[in-house]
């Protein structure tokens, strides 16, 4: 086995500070913003004529000039006009599209990429910018950072050491950016779990950076091995784990704000922790095993979330279980119709090996449901093949779930923060597809995949209000 290191390096993300009124001096590079005006044409923030004068620049005429060589004013769009005189070196425009939070954390992405290897910028946005976009401009500078590499050489250049935003103004919007940053860094962790490689990454190294994050930020934590797993009846997840030569672990993460009482709202996410995916004996060809490295994203989202909570003074009760496993083929692995006993005692007969995922998911909803009877349950997962073909690898996430008003806060969220889901439906028809003489249910069926995996989990949810996540779909992005 290679050898793992013991410690995790957290990342390094760039300082983003708000500075009321412009800068007497400012950084070497300055951004403007560009924003979509109307007809069409692009606007200027109002201090860029107090920056310009600062600067020795004509913006207006900067901006005329730029736009007749092909510049635009889409959101991410950029343009640099280098400044030969002066303690300023250089002037970036920045198109911010139509201002909208989407557009601008885009715009943040972009400086933060035109950043990397500067110490400081100085950047003017439009005044008045309302407060979710100005947080998603801090999100998009922190994701638009994100970075990580195992290179020895030619590791690239670091995230720029800081972005201060200014409109001009005496308004003081530092507690806006403050949350734009935290919301962004716990994306860039989510990222950097994923990425790691699995001959670092398996389900104990997973429990201890829930481990850690959880002793930094005030959270409860319990890990059950795989010894505690089978005393507890955790089927599903030794069944998936029993392949690999290091063992699954369940991991629960409790945040409780200040203040709470026994009608606080209770939320549970359950994330799918698969830290390698080979398909066990069902294994995958070489294509489809490249990336399943990023089979534990579901996971690693649970506990990046639950570890921004406090900071952000979430209202809600909320627990996190991650159900972690390394499917692998061995002479201990699972088979296809092995039959196997969830938390609970609902069985499933196995079908295929490599729809693992749903196996270990159901203990964690099972967990969810009938030992910690929250209000909501959501389970977030790189459940199925089956959701790309459905949705495309572009634009949105599946969402499934069994209460209107909860999937409407869900896509919502999803719309706010610009990872798109789209519902998808929960036909009882197509039940059958998954019914089986031998147990409850079977673990794989012909199709329709993501549909008939939803209903596999369903079962396991009872009569709380669940949505399930289907997020295979979604790409990476630098913001």
């Amino acid at each position: 086995m290679a050898r793992r290191t013991s410690t995790f390096v957290y990342p390094t993300i760039p300082a983003v500070d708000w500075q009321p009124g412009l800068p007497v001096h400012g950084a070497p590079t300055w951004a403007i913003l560009v924003g979509s005006g109307v007809a069409g044409s692009s606007e200027l923030p109002a201090a860029a004529k107090e920056a310009g004068e600062r600067l020795g620049v004509d913006l207006d005429r900067l901006l005329e000039v730029q736009q007749e060589a092909g510049f635009s004013a889409s959101a991410g769009s950029t343009v640099a006009y280098p400044l030969l005189s002066g303690e300023v070196s250089e002037v970036l425009l920045v198109g911010a599209g139509d201002g909208t939070a989407k557009e601008l954390r885009h715009a943040g992405a972009a400086i933060a990429r035109f950043g990397r290897g500067k110490d400081e910028l100085t950047t003017v946005v439009a005044e008045g910018i309302d407060d979710q976009a100005l947080q998603a401009f801090a999100e998009g500078v922190v994701l638009g950072s994100f970075h990580y590499t195992l290179k020895t050489v030619d590791k690239g250049k670091p995230v720029a050491g800081r972005v201060t935003l200014t409109d001009g103004s005496t308004a003081e919007r530092q507690t806006v950016l403050d949350r734009g940053i935290v919301i962004g860094r716990t994306g860039w962790l989510a990222r950097q779990f994923a990425i790691t490689p699995s001959n670092e990454k398996d389900p104990a190294w997973l429990a201890a950076r829930a481990t850690e994050l959880a002793a930094s930020t005030g959270l409860e934590v319990t890990v059950w091995d795989e010894k505690q797993l089978a005393a507890d009846g955790f089927g599903g997840i030794l069944a998936v784990g029993q392949g690999s030569t290091r063992p699954p672990r369940f991991i629960r993460m409790d945040y409780v704000p200040d203040g709470a009482t026994d009608k606080t709202p209770y939320i549970v996410l359950v994330g799918k922790g698969i830290t390698y995916d080979t398909g066990g004996l069902s294994l995958k060809p070489r294509e489809g095993m490249v990336s399943m490295k990023r089979d534990m994203t579901g996971g690693g989202s649970v506990i990046a979330t639950l570890s921004a909570l406090r900071e952000l003074g979430a209202k809600v009760r909320v627990t996190g279980l991650i159900c972690s496993a390394e499917n692998m083929p061995s002479g201990s692995a699972y088979r296809p119709d092995d039959v196997i006993r969830h938390y609970g005692g609902r069985t499933t007969e196995v079908k295929n090996t490599d729809a693992e995922g749903r196996l270990v998911m159901a203990d964690g909803l099972a967990y969810a449901v009938q030992e910690l009877k929250p209000d909501v349950v959501v389970d977030i997962s790189t459940l199925t093949g089956a959701i790309k073909v459905s949705l495309g690898a572009m634009l949105y996430g599946g969402l499934f779930a069994t209460d209107d008003a909860l999937a409407d806060n869900l896509t919502e969220a999803g719309r706010i923060s610009g990872e798109e889901l789209w519902r998808m439906p929960l036909a009882d028809q197509y039940q059958e597809l998954i019914s089986t003489p031998i147990a409850d249910s079977v673990n794989s069926s012909k199709g329709p995949g993501s549909i008939t995996a939803a209903l596999f989990l369903k079962a396991f949810t009872g009569k709380t209000p669940w949505a399930h996540l289907d997020l295979s779909s979604i790409p990476e992005s630098p913001a």
